[in-house]
């Protein structure tokens, strides 16, 4: 049964097609995706705190900036988690993202093989298998390096079709412009020179992470997102449509997060924590039945 699934769903060091197990119901959960125990999910009837929000124009005025860099330090301090708005990437660009994030997802699997993960990397599409026994997220996934320019994979960007790419490329840049204008926002409210700033995150590494998290037939049976931390500076969050799914777990509640129309969530990541001994918090958290695109630095 095992090599089964392999053979249609990927390669023994990848699998591809979550999407694919969805559409065909009949055939069962395979057993990589069904966890020993039932995911811990919040009642959406009860009433949870909202993660913090910021205006990134108010956060860059001059007039207002130490209050609100004390309000930034406090969230990133108590929270880990805030959404930015009016953060300059247009809605327009949004919206043509998300539209190129669906078309890809719905292409059909031999399509998207093109992409797949290949031995001995992590890039590309498909989840990687580590281990025999692996406990596999109930999700579709495609990730990529996008900064250095030269550890892209010639056989990823360069390949996907025009419309997308060019939509992409467009949203690296906006994002890049974002993620160092926060990355310097929130260095200056934990104490750090702006000098120190650039020398961790300027010629960083940036990736993106798109995840599809088609609904499950047995949803209490599969998690779409191993609860964890992320070892990077900042995490940029973008949801493509408006399923809700993200949860963060806080005083030791999952709190579901609710985006804000063309908003995007930032998660204050290991690395921002390790440079301040202040930010104690260790903050995970999992998605289900969703879109989410993760743009990490």
């Amino acid at each position: 049964m095992a090599s089964t699934q392999v053979s249609v769903f990927g390669s023994s060091h990848s699998v591809l097609g979550v999407m694919e197990v969805a559409n065909k119901p009949e055939m069962g959960i395979p057993e990589m995706y069904i966890r020993p125990q039932e995911p811990s999910i919040p009642s959406h009837e009860a009433t949870f705190p909202t993660i913090p929000v910021f205006d990134l124009k108010t956060l860059l005025h001059e007039n207002s900036r130490d209050a609100e860099l004390h309000q930034l330090y406090t969230a990133c301090k108590d929270w880990g988690f805030f959404q930015v708005v009016n953060h300059g990437v247009s809605s327009q660009l949004l919206e043509k993202l998300n539209l190129e994030i669906e078309k890809f997802f719905q292409l059909p699997i031999e399509e998207k093989k093109k992409y797949h993960v290949r031995p001995g990397d992590v890039q590309g599409y498909g989840t990687v298998i580590r281990c025999k026994d692996q406990k596999l997220d109930w999700g579709d996934r495609f990730y990529m390096l996008i900064n250095p320019v030269e550890r892209r994979k010639p056989y990823l960007l360069p390949q996907l079709p025009a419309s997308f790419r060019e939509t992409l490329e467009s949203y690296f840049r906006e994002l890049r412009k974002l993620g160092m204008e926060l990355l310097g926002l929130l260095g200056k409210a934990i104490g750090m020179e702006m000098k120190e700033v650039e020398e961790f995150f300027v010629d960083g590494m940036q990736s993106v992470r798109m995840t599809y998290y088609p609904a499950c037939p047995k949803p209490e049976v599969v998690v779409g997102l191993t609860p964890h931390s992320d070892a990077t500076g900042i995490t940029i969050l973008h949801q493509v449509n408006g399923v809700e799914g993200l949860e963060i777990k806080k005083s030791g509640v999952w709190i579901p997060v609710i985006f804000l129309p063309d908003a995007f969530v930032v998660n204050v990541g290991d690395i921002m924590e390790v440079c301040h001994a202040f930010l104690h918090l260790f903050i995970i958290f999992s998605s289900f039945n969703n879109i989410i695109m993760h743009e990490g630095y």
